[in-house]
C-alpha cells in the first residue's frame, strides 16, 4: 500500500493520480499544472516520460512494482493490437478497483481496506484479496454481516447521482453489483502504451 504524501506525489505525477488532488486548490498551487510562480519544468526524455507514466499507474491503482510488471506480462501474451486494452482490463478488473468504481468507497485505498476486511462476496465466496480479478458475469455483494456497518450507511443517497462505468452496475436495495462486460479503456489520464514500451526495453 502506498503511504507517501498525496499532494507531493500529485505535484510530481499530475492531478489525476488521486481524487484528492483533482481540486481547484491543487491546480492553483502547483506551477507545473497551471498554478502561478515556480520555474518552468525541464523537458523530459522519452525514458523519463515513460517512467512518469509507470509511476502514475502504480500510485493510481496502489500497486507494487512487481504487480505492475506482472500485469504487463499478462497483457503482452496477447499478440498484436489490443495489448494496451488488455493491460487496462487487468488493472480495472481488480476487486478493490471494482468496489471503487461501484461507488462504494471514496478512494481505491479505502476500497482495498474494505476488501481486506472481508466486506465483500464474489459469487458465494468471501474474498479478502484486493487484487482478485473479477470477470464478466460475476456478482459482487456486500457480505450479509457487513450491510449494517457504518461504511455502508446512506448508500442510496451517496449513489443517487453517481455515474457508473458502462461495464458495471450496482443494485442498492440488494447491495450487490454486476460485472456486465470487460472494462473499456476510456481513461485519458494514463498513457498505457508508454508503460508497455518502458517494460519492452
Amino acid at each position: 500500500m502506498q503511504t507517501k504524501p498525496k499532494f507531493k506525489i500529485c505535484k510530481r505525477l499530475g492531478p489525476g493520480v488521486y481524487d484528492k488532488c483533482q481540486t481547484v486548490k491543487f491546480s492553483t498551487s502547483s506551477p507545473k499544472f497551471g498554478g502561478v510562480g515556480g520555474k518552468r519544468p525541464k523537458a523530459l526524455s522519452e525514458y523519463g516520460t515513460q517512467l512518469i507514466e509507470k509511476q502514475k499507474i502504480r500510485f493510481s491503482y496502489g500497486i507494487t512494482e512487481r504487480q505492475l510488471s506482472n500485469y504487463v506480462k499478462k497483457a503482452t501474451l496477447v499478440k498484436g493490437a489490443g495489448t494496451a486494452d488488455k493491460f487496462y482490463e487487468h488493472l480495472e478488473s481488480r476487486l478493490d478497483n471494482t468496489v471503487y468504481r461501484m461507488g462504494l468507497a471514496p478512494s481505491r485505498r479505502a476500497a482495498r481496506q474494505m476488501v481486506s476486511h472481508g466486506h465483500f462476496v464474489v459469487g458465494e465466496h468471501k474474498i479478502t484479496i484486493p487484487s482478485y480479478e473479477v470477470r464478466k458475469g460475476d456478482v459482487v455483494k456486500v457480505r450479509e454481516g457487513s450491510k449494517t456497518k457504518k461504511i455502508f450507511e446512506n448508500l442510496a443517497l451517496r449513489l443517487k447521482d453517481y455515474n457508473f462505468p458502462t461495464w458495471i452496475n450496482f443494485d442498492v436495495e440488494k447491495m450487490e453489483g454486476h460485472v456486465l462486460e470487460k472494462p473499456k479503456n476510456i481513461e485519458t489520464f494514463l498513457d498505457l502504451n508508454a508503460v508497455l514500451e518502458f517494460y519492452s526495453r
